[in-house]
């Protein structure tokens, strides 16, 4: 896998996603890989993308290989816990 495989390979991430995360520097699979998916969700929110929590789900999708909606169902409280924890820190 390339470092400058573009996010657009990447399952679960449409064009309006795509766009969220480009808006916050966040082009490449490595860039998305090293930031992890909190991360990469919270720089999308603050760069001011209109980004809902199903972002959130699509990205750890997209790094783990998982269906959006499993990501959803599954992984939501654990993902909400760490995304209010980089907000406390």
């Amino acid at each position: 896998m390339s470092q400058r495989q573009p996010i657009s390979e990447l399952p679960n991430l449409g064009p309006k996603s795509q766009a969220a995360l480009a808006a916050a520097g966040i082009t490449t699979v490595a860039q998305l890989r090293r930031l992890g998916s909190v991360a990469a969700y919270a720089k999308a929110k603050q760069a001011g993308a209109n980004v809902s929590l199903n972002l959130l789900w699509a990205l750890e999708g997209a790094l783990t290989g998982l269906p959006w909606q499993v990501v959803a169902r599954e992984h939501r409280t654990s993902l909400l816990l760490a995304l209010e924890q980089s907000k406390d820190a």
